[in-house]
């Protein structure tokens, strides 16, 4: 064999290889970004409108964050700790009525807190403990973003008077999910729940028997304040 026909049979080889790949990228791209879009939900929607509407762009963004993120290991807490952080919750809430500002600031702290505790980067690391979080609970970690861009806005800013109060008031609510899925127990056996990216079942809200949403002390302390 000709050392021109080597030569062509090698670039053959190379076309059609890199054909197969070109091809194999472009089959495995919707099913990808569907998959994202399941794993992230409403979390995918916003890295979406952040890359102003350039899908491939978001998709990239968070297969990073997966790949940096996935293989993390949730940490447990000691029943203590548990009765402890949900101590300091309740307390942030009812301390609400009287100093809202304060008790998001607590609540701010608080989940930064409780998320390093479970094994997520330190609350010092908040761009990357978001970035965390929201690969293993990405239906609740707007909540954690929202009620620390509350805690961080300055007090002579857009959030005083009545309005802002309001807004420091559904930060509390959004927060409450993520919260409530960092403290509960983690669970290794299937008991029908839904579960994230952790292995934990996500938060399910708490239903009276007449299934009317059970009110949230923040909200019975409010309405009791009216």
């Amino acid at each position: 064999m000709s050392t021109g026909l080597i030569i062509a049979l090698i670039v053959i080889v190379a076309v059609v290889v890199a054909i197969a790949a070109v091809l194999t990228l472009r089959a495995r791209g919707p099913r990808h970004g569907a998959s994202l879009k399941r794993r992230f939900g409403p979390e995918y929607e916003r890295a979406v409108a952040r890359h102003d509407g350039d899908a491939k762009a978001a998709e990239r963004e968070l297969s990073e964050r997966v790949e940096r993120h996935g293989s993390l290991q949730v940490q447990p807490l000691e029943p203590a700790e548990r009765e402890r952080y949900e101590a300091r919750w309740t307390a942030a809430q009812e301390r609400f009525v009287d100093a809202p500002r304060e008790a998001v600031a607590e609540a701010d702290r608080l989940i930064a807190e409780l998320a390093g505790t479970r094994g997520f980067p330190a609350g010092g690391q908040y761009e990357e403990q978001v970035a965390a979080l929201s690969v293993h609970h990405a239906h609740h970690v707007e909540g954690y973003r929202r009620v620390h861009r509350v805690a961080q806005a300055h007090p002579d800013g857009a959030h005083d008077g009545a309005a802002g109060t309001e807004d420091m008031r559904e930060a509390m609510v959004e927060a409450r999910a993520l919260f409530e899925e960092l403290v509960r127990p983690s669970r290794t056996h299937h008991d029908g729940g839904r579960r994230g990216a952790a292995g934990e079942r996500t938060a399910a809200p708490a239903t009276r028997r007449d299934g009317h949403r059970t009110p949230s002390l923040l909200h019975r302390r409010q309405a009791k304040e009216s």
